[in-house]
């Protein structure tokens, strides 16, 4: 890659904003992905790309909603629809569209806040021998999620100039020519505020959008009228300005859709109506006043969850920011019904679809630090049973067998059929992770369970955790296929974590989450017919419990359990350690992920050693109390030099576990690849959208592996193991509603408990106990 196409500085702030800034300070067109995507803004009610307001070839205006899932075609699959731009706008300035294409510009900045979430664009343009400045700035609020803020100043600086603007509600946005939306009702009120409606084909969702311009500050006259287009209702400003005189354009827009759980009841008249009377009440408290509420709350969620890095490397304190932030704007604080798509809200990748990403890599981060945002994407997972059951009746299997790509309840499956191109056939390639890629089954129960035990959260569980963790049991016991030679139990016909495996019989990964979902499903047995016999006759007579938990204990003693070797190493798979070795140096080194496809097709890959992501690591990891130091010690440096890292979720996994090792220096190595996934110098990584679980890795990497943070078998433990470029790490976490800071640098670990409990733990191998205030010197 072109070396100038590097335009990401990450300036980092100045005083108090130091570590929060993140900063473009060129612009090119052939990669504007970049920066639409690691500067997008939300709220987790709504999400949009962050383009540019002027139009270019390659852009991707994307603005979508929460939950509100569309299917465009027979043969297309659920997606978020992207809704109506709101953000994009023409200037003409002396009658020429203005464009940074023509003419040049200079000191051009553009930045994203992450302590308030305000984004600002400036520069200086000069055309045809004249000059003008410019400066945009923009937020989604924080406070009212269904509020789009964002300002326009120009100012020529040597001449009069004639400017013009066009700006309004723009339909004629599509998902990659996929188009979601009916063509629907445009209003314009009291010849200044812009409705359009938009209903969904499939689904019949209809959108209200809302439109508020208007110009404050400005000396010169600006005349005004309206345009309706297909999908389209704009205004058109025109003003003369002095020179030195700055035309100031406010524009107020909100979304609010029939979909809303909070509108649930109302027509759509009265949900447009209130809408509109929304969008005055806001727009006439100004840009600045929205902002400040906006950042006021984005304040609270900071006080709760900023982490502090001194570091040698200054980058890793914006990198953590940068991840929480992303993070916080794409989780569905609002509403249960949804979960987080593997791109956020940030662009079409993955068209919005919740994988196992959420239950592994980003609810770990709710759990300790928002348990409330947890146990709504926990909940959703409830709320979703409906069609995982579906899917195990359709599969043969009896239990709740989960879709590894969901979107609405009653969606079930939805992964696409059909990927890329087969670079030997030229073929499309089957995906078949929709089909026999079934550990997500095991990872939300895990997930379930890994909440309970850090909140203590009794409520949810007898709402929604124990029907979760008992029907995840049953499929297992029902996928379970015997093996009469070997007198046993195995699970044929599987794609673990390691995609580039297809069709394999006893992942490893795979054969041990299988088998404690059972032993948790039978535990929990036990637990409800002796503790809560009235939650337990309730679920007995849904789930038909004492049937079921009878076979499943039958089975679970037999199951097979890929073991170590002679070597402490464990079979990834039945075939993997028989297959051919080869030199990977090639594609360990690569530059783009995915690099082996370009000479090996995934039947060829399917046959040599190497791993796409994190699999018997990620197995560790996640069932540590199972495996002692030597055996992790042992897998770690036999899969990790044959794992290419070519999904964004396997760099944080070998992270931790590199520091668990004590292997420092690699894990921290590691950590700086995780955090540059997105932040970092490709300039083409994030084009499709930011790679959610990765940030929440990162995350993970900072608290569960150089901070020490694990819950184990019910217990909190913490050994941290700080890499040697790091000197002091301070993070918060809630264990069972108590708020703990712990602050761990070379010689001592500080913990301040603010709740109203004291917290048992292990810290460095002694049990504990922390009230207030705890120091222990780290020998």
């Amino acid at each position: 890659m072109d070396q100038n196409d590097t335009l990401m500085q990450y300036n980092q702030g100045e005083g108090e904003l130091k570590n929060w800034i993140v900063t473009e300070t060129d612009f090119k067109t052939k990669v504007q992905g970049k920066a639409e995507v690691i500067m997008s803004l939300g709220n987790g009610y709504l999400g949009t790309r962050s383009c540019t307001e002027e139009s270019y070839l390659g852009q991707v205006r994307n603005t979508f909603v929460s939950g509100t899932f569309n299917k465009p075609g027979k043969n297309d699959v659920t997606e978020l629809p992207n809704a109506a731009d709101m953000l994009g706008m023409d200037i003409f300035v002396n009658g020429e569209l203005f464009s940074l294409e023509k003419g040049s510009f200079t000191n051009y900045n553009r930045h994203l806040n992450l302590k308030t979430g305000e984004l600002k664009r400036s520069f200086r343009w000069s055309f045809k021998e004249r000059t003008y400045d410019f400066e945009f700035r923009r937020f989604v609020s924080f406070q009212d999620l269904h509020l789009i803020c964002s300002e326009v100043n120009i100012t020529p600086q040597d001449d009069n100039a004639h400017i013009q603007i066009k700006s309004g509600i723009n339909g004629q946005v599509t998902n990659s020519g996929a188009q979601h939306f009916e063509e629907g009702e445009k209003r314009i009120f009291d010849k200044e505020y812009l409705q359009m409606l938009q209903t969904t084909t499939a689904s019949e969702i209809t959108f209200v959008h809302n439109t508020h311009h208007y110009f404050s500050g400005t000396q010169a006259e600006v005349s005004s009228r309206f345009e309706m287009d297909r999908r389209k209702v704009v205004m058109f400003y025109e003003s003369f300005l002095g020179k030195g005189t700055t035309l100031h354009l406010t524009k107020i827009s909100n979304i609010h859709t029939t979909r809303d759980q909070e509108l649930d009841g109302m027509s759509l008249e009265e949900i447009r109506s209130m809408s509109l009377e929304s969008l005055k009440i806001q727009s006439k408290k100004g840009y600045n006043t929205l902002l400040d509420e906006s950042a006021k709350a984005w304040d609270a969620y900071w006080q709760r969850m900023d982490i502090l890095v001194d570091s040698e490397n200054q980058y890793d304190q914006l990198a953590i920011r940068f991840a929480q932030y992303q993070l916080l704007t794409m989780a569905p604080k609002h509403d249960p019904r949804y979960g987080i798509g593997a791109k956020g809200l940030s662009g079409e990748g993955y068209k919005g679809h919740s994988f196992w990403d959420t239950e592994i890599f980003l609810v770990p981060f709710f759990t300790y630090t928002f348990p409330e945002i947890a146990r709504s994407l926990l909940k959703y997972r409830y709320i979703t049973i409906a069609g995982a059951r579906n899917k195990a009746r359709e599969n043969g299997y009896r239990g709740a067998m989960y879709p590894w790509e969901s979107a609405w309840a009653d969606d079930g499956e939805v992964t696409p059929v059909w990927g890329a191109a087969d670079i030997i056939t030229g073929e499309a390639t089957k995906i078949w992770s929709g089909f026999i890629e079934q550990h997500i089954t095991s990872d939300i129960a895990f997930a379930v369970w890994q909440y309970y035990m850090i909140t203590g959260d009794d409520d949810f569980m007898e709402k929604y955790g124990y029907e979760i963790l008992l029907d995840t049991g049953i499929f297992w016991s029902s996928r379970l296929e015997w093996n009469e030679e070997k007198q046993e139990y195995h699970i044929n016909n599987v794609v673990g974590p390691d995609e580039y495996k297809e069709h394999v019989n006893n992942d490893a990964f795979t054969n041990h989450t299988a088998r404690w979902c059972m032993e948790n499903a039978s535990r929990y047995y036990d637990i409800l017919k002796t503790e809560n016999s009235e939650l337990f006759q309730t679920l007995n007579q849904k789930l038909h419990l004492d049937e079921e938990i009878a076979e499943l204990r039958t089975r679970f003693d037999k199951v097979y359990l890929p073991q170590p070797n002679q070597d402490n190493v464990i079979p990834q798979d039945d075939d993997y350690l028989s297959l051919r070795q080869m030199d990977l140096t090639k594609y360990k080194n690569q530059k783009q992920v995915g690099s082996i496809f370009k000479d090996y097709n995934l039947d060829q890959v399917n046959q040599i050693q190497v791993t796409k992501q994190a699999s018997v690591v990620m197995l560790m990891y996640l069932l540590e109390h199972k495996f002692d130091h030597a055996i992790k010690k042992a897998n770690y440096e036999y899969y990790e030099p044959r794992t290419l890292h070519d999904s964004s979720l396997s760099l944080s996994t070998h992270a931790i576990l590199a520091a668990d090792i004590d292997n420092l220096p690699l894990a921290y190595a590691l950590f700086e690849r995780a955090a540059r996934i997105d932040l970092g110098p490709n300039m083409k990584s994030s084009d499709h959208g930011i790679h959610a679980a990765s940030l929440g890795g990162i995350w993970q990497i900072l608290v569960c592996g150089f901070g020490g943070v694990r819950m184990l078998d019910g217990k909190l433990r913490i050994n941290p193991k700080l890499p040697p470029q790091i000197k002091e790490i301070t993070y918060p976490i809630n264990w069972k509603g108590n708020y703990l800071k712990i602050k761990v640098s070379e010689e001592k670990i500080a913990i301040t408990n603010t709740g109203n409990g004291a917290v048992n733990l292990s810290l460095l191998g002694q049990d504990l106990t922390v009230e207030r205030e705890l120091t222990v010197k780290k020998t």
